[in-house]
């Protein structure tokens, strides 16, 4: 059972979560029944493949294994060795994932999930590392990296923000809020996946005219997919979050109008932000840092440069080791790259000065380079 994919699910969502709304609208959390639901919901996405629940277990298990033990060992011990091989143990079952259908067809590795959780267990591994996260019970992990709203598509979650709401206690009016909020947030999911992104999908990009080679319906396919993908994955954020708001649980939002942002950089701090964020702080700024220490490279415009495209290379081998999403990162690297070279220039030789119809011509501008690169992405440009 795929979440929030089907009007059954929703159900059961109502059936299970009325002992949960009925006590947080008294000021109480029944923690022992909100770790119930959530893991018996997890398990249902397994329901038709037993192989796959096999591998999720010893996945779990491994993971857990790997954070809780470097926790205990980090009371202790720093070595940088230690810490770069968790790292690598702690992908591998991920790097599997991604290479394995070349290889081996039919294989049981993977789950609908598995990036995501795995970016939680290498986000506490860093931080435990960096002294930031002290204590840590296996219990306290399970939590965090079985959290079910947001399991199978993030949006990505840190361990102290998240620790920090699920241990808090609201009173009725605060939790009120939450459920206003929240059942906001799920209505909005309905009106952005299941009317706005279908429409699109049955009315535009089905349509058997669209695959001619012809540009004009090309154009119209990339405007479509676009709106498409941004509609369809944000009406999944939304419900993702409300979900989490009913539990308590003030999950980051993902998405802020990205299509009204001004330039690359600013497209990034409101496209699947959850995501942008965790690879800024996680890749791009500790590979910055790495950089300058070991003085490898002494202008730190050509460091930035080189992790800008590090980072985006990456995120789009994490789509998959397709061409088109290889291409896309490195599309996104090129584009953000000569818009950090052009923003230095224009500060200096004050090229264009800010003022509305700026501001509207950038919003075009980005909007279209942010367009191919969703072409790109579809797989459908080449």
């Amino acid at each position: 059972m795929t979440p929030y994919e089907n009007l059954l699910y929703f159900l059961l969502l109502m059936l299970l979560f009325l002992p949960i709304v009925i006590y947080g609208l008294r000021g109480k959390k029944i923690t022992f029944y909100n770790t119930l639901v959530g893991w018996t919901l997890i398990l249902l996405i397994f329901k038709d493949d037993l192989k796959q629940l096999l591998f999720f277990i010893c996945f779990t298990i491994f993971q857990s294994v790997l954070v809780i033990n470097y926790r205990k060992y980090r009371e202790k011990y720093n070595n940088p060795r230690v810490f770069y091989f968790l790292i690598v143990l702690t992908l591998f079952p991920l790097i599997l994932t991604k290479v394995q259908p070349l290889l081996i067809p039919n294989s049981i590795i993977g789950f609908l999930g598995i990036s995501y959780v795995t970016f939680k267990s290498i986000q506490l591994l860093i931080e435990i590392r960096d002294g930031l996260i002290k204590s840590l019970t296996l219990f306290e992990f399970l939590q965090f990296f079985l959290f079910f709203p947001t399991f199978t598509s993030g949006p990505i979650d840190r361990y102290r923000r998240f620790e920090k709401d699920f241990k808090n206690s609201f009173e009725p009016e605060e939790y009120k809020v939450l459920l206003f909020n929240g059942i906001n947030l799920i209505f909005r999911g309905f009106l952005y996946k299941y009317i706005i992104a279908h429409a699109i999908n049955l009315y535009i990009i089905s349509n058997v005219y669209l695959h001619e080679d012809l540009f004009v319906l090309k154009l119209l396919y990339m405007y479509a997919y676009s709106f498409y993908l941004f509609f369809d994955f944000a009406g999944y954020s939304a419900f993702a979050v409300g979900v989490s708001y009913l539990l308590g649980v003030q999950t980051p939002q993902n998405f802020n109008k990205p299509f009204l942002s001004r330039n690359i950089k600013d497209f990034w701090n409101r496209w699947h932000m959850t995501l942008s964020f965790w690879f800024r702080d996680y890749v791009y700024i500790r590979l910055v840092f790495f950089l300058q220490k070991k003085k490898i490279i002494k202008n730190r415009y050509v460091i930035s440069y080189i992790s800008y495209f590090t980072l985006f290379f990456l995120m789009g081998l994490w789509h998959g080791l397709a061409l088109h999403f290889i291409v896309y990162g490195i599309y996104h690297a090129i584009l953000i790259i000569c818009y950090d070279l052009f923003e230095r220039k224009n500060k200096e030789k004050k090229l264009i000065r800010r003022t509305k119809f700026t501001d509207i011509l950038s919003i075009i501008i980005t909007f279209h380079f942010i367009c191919f690169g969703f072409l790109i992405f579809s797989g459908t440009l080449f």
